[in-house]
């Protein structure tokens, strides 16, 4: 179903028939978030992280990147124990979390007409956080995240799986992302697949990282991971 699209670049053909979205940098503006919080998960341990090497992995899940850091800078980080403490920290700032537009505006505008979802290398409790302080959660019946043991982007079965469950064939699917692995996925899922960096430009905050609130508190450790807000 073809309307009026918000922005140049995220025309949806006719003849698609559900809308697959990222999360993090796509509808949402986290990354400085996200990026804060890891800045400060290093800095505890002495280290620093590259913000290219961040970039480079963007949409993978914490702990994978955590083990890629391992082995390219030769470290042995506790990957569990990092992993809780960076997605902690990460949780305690997603209420600051905004909509990016134009993407969220096209979700806003295809909702009730074509069946959407959101596909997430990000736990379930950040997404859902992110999402509702973005003011997008019921948009979406549909959210797949790293916590439904899937294997991750670049695989394609998250998005597989996304289709499954709004009842629409993969090949009439169009994908929004920001990030090289989701889009390797969505076209490995035979779906149509849409970079929303061209779009969105210099909207993307991570070029704002002073901008990322660093001093916003980390809950205690226990008091939230793992459970949805």
């Amino acid at each position: 179903m073809a309307i009026d699209d918000p922005a140049p670049g995220l025309a949806v053909p006719a003849w698609i028939r559900g809308l697959i979205f990222d999360c993090d940098g796509t509808l949402v503006d986290t990354l400085p978030l996200h990026y804060a919080a890891w800045s400060e998960t290093f800095a505890e341990l002495g280290l620093s992280c590259p913000l290219e090497f961040l970039l480079r992995h963007n949409g993978k899940p914490t702990d994978r990147i955590v083990a890629l850091y391992n082995t390219e800078f030769n470290q042995a980080i506790d990957i569990k124990q990092f992993t809780e403490d960076k997605e902690r920290r990460t949780y305690a700032r997603l209420d600051l979390a905004q909509p990016l537009e134009p993407v969220a505006a096209l979700a806003r505008r295809y909702y009730g007409h074509l069946p959407m979802a959101v596909v997430s290398g990000s736990n379930r409790a950040n997404v859902e956080r992110a999402l509702r302080a973005a003011g997008l959660r019921e948009l979406f019946p549909v959210a797949l995240t790293a916590d439904d043991g899937l294997p991750p982007k670049p695989a394609p079965d998250l998005f597989l799986e996304a289709a499954r469950q709004i009842d629409v064939d993969p090949h009439y699917c169009q994908v929004f992302e920001d990030a090289d692995s989701g889009l390797e996925a969505a076209r490995q899922a035979g779906m149509r697949a849409t970079d929303v960096r061209p779009v969105l430009g210099n909207q993307m905050a991570v070029i704002n990282l002073r901008d990322a609130n660093l001093s916003v508190p980390s809950p205690a450790k226990g008091e939230h991971i793992g459970s949805m807000p």
